[in-house]
């Protein structure tokens, strides 16, 4: 890790723009070459989505930006290791969703959805209809999503709440994005099933 720069600690601005595939490149080699300022750069231009992505995820502003700081920190432990095949930001989201599920499954967090006396997740999430169609209800939307089984779980979020396009999870997965299609189709059908008929595929 001596030839990387280190971890940017001060909080970036939350419009900025993911960077080009030929920009991350170029920031990577910078910052392998222990440059801060591209390393600044790249969190800047990254934060936001990740941040999102995290905040949709669990629904907590303060507890999203914990673990967007914990998915930078770890990224930037693991960055040797990154090949540069993939755009940062899959990568990123990889790194982030396993970092929410770390959380969600530490002993004193496993609730059960139905138990009177868990915490209400906060009504501040974005719209869920900016994520899936015509789901009236965000935080039994969340709910459902985060019932799903596993595969179905990552891909549904990965692309809705996470952005990347149906290739970059077949590419990540490790599968045809004829398969990724059809695991949007089956989390659909459950997720309806749960809802009560409040979700419509969305068309592609």
């Amino acid at each position: 890790m001596s030839n990387v720069a280190p971890f940017p600690v001060r909080l970036p601005e939350l419009d900025a723009v993911i960077p080009t595939f030929n920009e991350e490149h170029r920031l990577l080699a910078a910052i392998r070459g222990g440059d801060r300022s591209a390393a600044e750069e790249l969190v800047d231009r990254t934060y936001s989505s990740v941040f999102a992505s995290l905040f949709r995820l669990c629904g907590d502003r303060d507890l999203a930006a914990d673990l967007t700081q914990e998915t930078y920190r770890k990224a930037w432990e693991a960055l040797p290791g990154f090949d540069g095949r993939s755009q940062f930001f899959t990568w990123l989201y990889r790194i982030g969703y396993t970092t929410f599920l770390n959380h969600i499954r530490r002993p004193r967090l496993m609730k059960s959805l139905d138990d009177e006396n868990a915490p209400e997740m906060p009504d501040s999430a974005p719209a869920a209809d900016e994520v899936l169609s015509n789901a009236e209800e965000g935080e039994h939307l969340r709910a459902a999503v985060l019932l799903l089984p596993e595969d179905l779980r990552f891909t549904v979020t990965a692309h809705f709440w996470g952005g990347l396009a149906v290739k970059e999870i077949a590419a990540i997965e490790k599968i045809t994005t004829v398969a990724i299609r059809k695991r949007l189709h089956k989390a659909f059908s459950l997720l309806e099933e749960a809802l009560g008929g409040n979700v419509e595929e969305e068309r592609q």
